[in-house]
């Protein structure tokens, strides 16, 4: 009975969550569009508000739930004292999470706006919660409407937390392998199913009543140093910018999203300005995403304590000009007490025009309204960890991976091997079984398992490879743990080695749970008998990998990005 009751709540709850996310989408205005309409909560609160106040509201601070009371009570003094606009959570725990909201909004007189980064859901940032895939994973599912209903389970998990806004989609075009900052966050490098992709996600998320922001504008695809530790130079032509970084913001605008967040490049043939962030810069904030693209929604810097704003516009000179240059939230300011007496100062010296800083901030109010928070009322505690761990949320999580899984190269009877042959089952990469592992083991139950290391002796592998040689067929994973898959595996030249004499044996099946641009860097992995690209080592994607090797799914994906001249975008086998 107690399971009938847990079943048949999870039933109603997601019933509820459907019915509620469809009534949204049919009835409620866009936020874009509520900025063409007079608001009377909004005028009534920008005229209550004194003029330091009102430049507050365009200052969002860093919380966290994982840095101790004296923090925490440090970010509360902030709200108390300052009055800002809005908070931007990182790493935490869900129930902190949301008692902290609660105490936090007490604590403004103007509801805040509270933000998080969820790329792939909350669990990007707190733990105990579900992490959907990487937006380099659903760059390889076909059916675009999977993305458009993981947008509205993600709305629904920010919602129930206390949240109104997610950082997401990235928008940027990976077009270099090598990027240190953005790579797996990105849906690929092909701008038209990156377009596609992050108006899915974002339509999803709008439509279940959460703002979003499309980043990190123009482009931070194609770049090679990480804006958290110095100024990226994007050195590219107008025509390229116009044609290829800027094409799914283009498109993103079109489709209605709510917000942009500003990259921190410098990027001389939109501004020849010096050593100038794009965030920095009016002719590109101002003239080109505004007035050439013709966007009217929430502009957002990034994080303005970030290495390539504050290492050449110290002291506060950083924030006063992203306020000039267009922005309309600030994003945690090194210091936000100076950056409002600074800009409440170039407002008095009209630095800007009244009109122009009377938008910025009946922008910032206006989000307010359209998140519902002129009728705030406290998110609940109640079987919180439950609602975010819904059974209904962890289906479409392995559904997300199912329609992913690339094969890469194999046909029928390469890829389902014979099931009573005597079956070596070798995970590389890892110190100890994996589910891909004992998920496969017992399909195939003449087996042996084993286990390489990222560091193997080389004199342990040749003997292992001589033991390998004296079973039927090898079915091998290469693993990457690393909590972020960067686009080269972190193995030694020996293991690399390795792999390519293990898929040059007759009936290898070889399934890499990793960034897809590790491919490039493994030479002979495609003379493997079948090849399955999973994208990342998540329990999901391995099961989605046993899932095709055993012909109980077929594969759909398609690799999202160009990986060589033999794995070029596109590729992906459908099995008859």
């Amino acid at each position: 009975m107690d399971q009938f009751k847990k079943g048949l709540k999870f039933t109603s709850l997601f019933v509820l969550l459907m019915s509620s996310l469809s009534a949204f989408s049919q009835q409620k205005v866009s936020y874009i569009n509520l900025l063409n309409r007079q608001n009377h909560w909004v005028d009534s609160v920008y005229k209550k508000l004194s003029h330091k106040q009102r430049v507050a509201q365009l200052f969002f601070v860093r919380a966290h739930t994982d840095r101790g009371q004296a923090f925490e009570d440090s970010v509360g003094n902030v709200i108390k004292d300052q009055q800002i606009g809005g908070l931007v959570f990182f790493q935490g725990g869900p129930v902190r999470q949301l008692d902290l909201i609660n105490k936090y909004q007490k604590l403004a007189r103007v509801p805040l706006l509270v933000a998080m980064d969820g790329e792939w859901g909350v669990g990007m940032r707190l733990d105990s919660t579900i992490s959907y895939p990487y937006q380099m994973t659903l760059g390889a599912i076909q059916d675009n409407t999977l993305i458009y209903k993981m947008g509205q389970f993600v709305a629904y998990d920010f919602k129930r937390l206390g949240m109104q806004i997610n950082l997401a989609p990235d928008m940027d075009v990976n077009n270099n392998p090598g990027n240190p900052v953005i790579n797996y966050r990105s849906f690929g490098d092909n701008k038209y199913n990156v377009s596609a992709k992050g108006i899915a996600y974002m339509r999803g998320m709008q439509d279940g009543g959460l703002l979003t922001t499309a980043k990190h504008f123009p482009g931070h695809g194609d770049t090679n140093v990480d804006s958290h530790l110095d100024l990226p130079l994007l050195p590219f032509s107008r025509a390229r910018l116009d044609t290829l970084e800027e094409y799914p913001f283009r498109q993103a605008i079109k489709a209605g999203i709510s917000g942009v967040m500003i990259a921190h490049m410098d990027i001389p043939v939109l501004d020849s300005t010096k050593n100038l962030p794009s965030t920095l810069s009016r002719p590109i904030v101002t003239g080109t995403l505004k007035d050439s693209l013709g966007f009217k929604g929430l502009v957002m810097s990034d994080a303005m304590e970030m290495k390539a704003v504050v290492k050449y516009f110290p002291e506060g000179e950083a924030d006063l000009r992203a306020f000039i240059a267009g922005n309309d939230i600030i994003e945690l300011s090194e210091d936000s007490k100076r950056a409002i007496d600074i800009i409440k100062k170039a407002v008095r010296q009209k630095k800007i025009t009244k009109q122009e800083f009377e938008a910025k901030v009946k922008k910032v109010l206006a989000a307010k309204y359209w998140a519902g928070l002129n009728h705030y009322h406290e998110a609940s505690p109640e079987h919180l960890v439950e609602d975010l761990n819904r059974e209904s949320a962890k289906s479409l999580v392995q559904q997300l991976t199912d329609a992913s899984v690339t094969l890469l190269k194999g046909d029928a009877s390469t890829v389902q091997l014979n099931p009573i042959a005597k079956t070596a089952i070798v995970s590389i990469g890892v110190s100890k079984p994996t589910l891909f592992q004992n998920e496969i083991a017992q399909w195939y139950l003449n087996n042996d398992t084993f286990i390489v290391g990222k560091g193997t002796p080389a004199d342990d592998l040749l003997e292992l490879l001589e033991k390998l040689r004296h079973y039927d067929q090898v079915i091998v994973s290469i693993n990457d743990t690393r909590t972020r898959p960067a686009s080269k595996l972190d193995y030694s030249n020996g293991v690399k080695i390795f792999i390519a004499q293990l898929a040059a044996y007759p009936h290898s099946v070889v399934c890499v749970f990793a960034n897809p641009y590790t491919l490039a860097g493994l030479p002979g992995i495609e003379n493997s008998g079948a090849l399955i690209a999973g994208y990342q080592m998540s329990d999901e994607m391995q099961r989605s990998a046993v899932k095709v090797i055993n012909r109980v799914i077929n594969p759909k994906g398609k690799l999202p990005v160009r990986v060589s001249t033999i794995l070029p975008y596109g590729t992906g086998v459908i099995l008859k």
